[in-house]
């Protein structure tokens, strides 16, 4: 079921009523059976590669402990976490991976003159398939490294996989940070429920308003035949508001129904288009990802300790595979290639954007940091032009398109996007200067102005919200 739906809205408040009447262990046995519904009311059948690549990292994963616990070398854990590795990688390869590489091998084929027959074979992908398994691949990686101590419980284990506000869309959990949670008694604050509706308001208004009202602005224009420059740049800058909305929207609405329950996820946006380069983008965008990818993907590569084309070699690998990541077609790795290619441009050009930034100090410091805002945020809506295309011709007639950005601008599309925008736009702002990303719990804001604040974004939620769209990040 899809956050923004009706069946969520009546689940939820039947959950959180149970869960408050029960003791801990019994909370964690009824919200496994909610995940479990959760999960399955797309489909039932998907429950199936989860539970069953669950047991087998739960499996691994204590054959390790044990071999810890015996004082054996990572030798002896090793076989444990290459079949947990071969699993998690195996299904996710599988599900997501077996029609794109399929139809890449026909098309590249094709390109010299031979007309394959292929298996027609159409494989479903399951939901939120790449979210758990790299949740689960940190547990299992973690345990190898000693870095974390297995869990006894199965269904402890089982509910942090399966856990239904990140299950379909993240933020990807660590298991440090929510295996003791699971296993730890959960007493809700009243902090925590405040935080937590904040949360919920503020994300359903991001998604249901500004999101879902984008849409079809954006699939109108990016369904077109041909485009102008204006119409092209419009698209652009709308959909890079539509994404911010639709996936910030659902992680804040997780974070929200967590925070009720009394588990605590970690902050997945931070202002990301306040960026001023490459890595900083990373550092506020996609955290939950861009850290894993960092921690379990870019440092075994070697990271940064070597020369700084070995640098550059991982920084690229990184990029390219967390493109992948995102979806099974060749504009997802565009879209990373583009992206390492802005990181290992950005270490580049470091020494000189640091004197020029020294330069810039005091009379010219506004300028100089609106520029770069100015910049890395049109670099970013280019990405999203990589991201958003269906096909590489599309990428190369949009582009073309933008050499002429003002020519035929669609002057009614422009004015209902930035008027679906200024909210955010706004907020983000207040957010920005003040330091407080729960911007209605300013201290200067006072009580009768967060009520009404928060009686407007119900409002609009429930009487002028768009169309419901499924979430972006679904498909991944």
């Amino acid at each position: 079921m899809l956050f923004n739906s009706l069946e969520f809205l009546v689940f939820l408040p039947i959950v959180l009523i149970v869960y408050y009447l029960l003791p801990h262990r019994r909370q964690n046995a009824f919200l496994v059976l909610a995940s479990c519904f959760f999960y399955a009311s797309w489909d039932w059948r998907f429950l199936f590669p989860l539970l069953f690549s669950t047991t087998i990292d739960y499996y691994c994963a204590n054959r390790m402990e044990a071999s810890l616990a015996k004082g054996e070398d990572r030798a002896a854990r090793k076989p444990f976490l290459r079949v947990s590795l071969i699993t998690n990688l195996g299904l996710l390869a599988f599900f997501k991976y077996c029609n794109f590489f399929v139809d890449s091998f026909h098309d590249f084929a094709g390109l010299f003159g031979y007309d394959l027959p292929m298996p027609t074979l159409r494989v479903i992908l399951p939901i939120g398939i790449s979210f758990y398994t790299f949740q689960a691949l940190s547990y299992t990686i973690d345990v190898y490294q000693g870095k974390l101590h297995a869990t006894r419980s199965f269904w402890d284990f089982f509910l942090a996989v399966l856990f239904f506000p990140h299950l379909v869309a993240g933020p990807i959990q660590r298991a440090a940070n929510l295996i003791k949670q699971v296993v730890n008694p959960r007493h809700t604050t009243r902090t925590q429920v405040v935080d937590g509706l904040h949360l919920i308001v503020w994300g359903f208004f991001k998604k249901v308003v500004v999101a879902d009202g984008l849409a079809p602005m954006v699939n109108h224009i990016f369904d077109a035949q041909s485009v102008t420059g204006g119409e092209t740049l419009v698209a652009v800058y709308a959909f890079a508001f539509q994404i911010y909305g639709d996936f910030s929207g659902y992680t804040d609405i997780a974070r929200g129904v967590a925070k009720l329950m009394g588990f605590e996820f970690i902050l997945n946006f931070n202002l990301p288009y306040f960026s001023l380069n490459p890595a900083e983008f990373w550092r506020r965008w996609h955290i939950s990802l861009s850290s894993w990818l960092r921690d379990y993907l870019y440092i075994p590569l070697g990271g940064n300790q070597g020369s700084a084309w070995f640098t550059y070699r991982n920084l690229m690998l990184t990029m390219i595979l967390g493109g992948l990541w995102h979806g099974a077609s060749w504009n997802f790795v565009a879209w990373g290639f583009y992206h390492g290619m802005l990181l290992v441009g950005h270490r580049l050009l470091l020494p000189l954007l640091e004197r020029v930034t020294k330069v810039a100090q005091g009379l010219w410091t506004a300028p100089w940091f609106l520029l770069r805002l100015f910049v890395m945020f049109h670099l970013t809506c280019y990405g999203w032009l990589l991201f958003r295309a269906k096909s590489f011709a599309q990428i190369a007639t949009m582009s073309r398109a933008l050499l002429h950005p003002l020519a035929g601008i669609p002057v009614e599309i422009a004015h209902a996007a930035a008027l679906l925008c200024l909210p955010i736009i706004v907020v983000q702002i207040v957010q920005y200067r003040s330091g407080q990303l729960e911007f209605l719990r300013l201290p200067w804001v006072p009580s009768v102005g967060r009520a009404a604040a928060y009686s407007v974004l119900i409002y609009c939620t429930l009487f002028h919200g768009a169309v419901p769209q499924a979430f972006v990040y679904f498909q991944f």
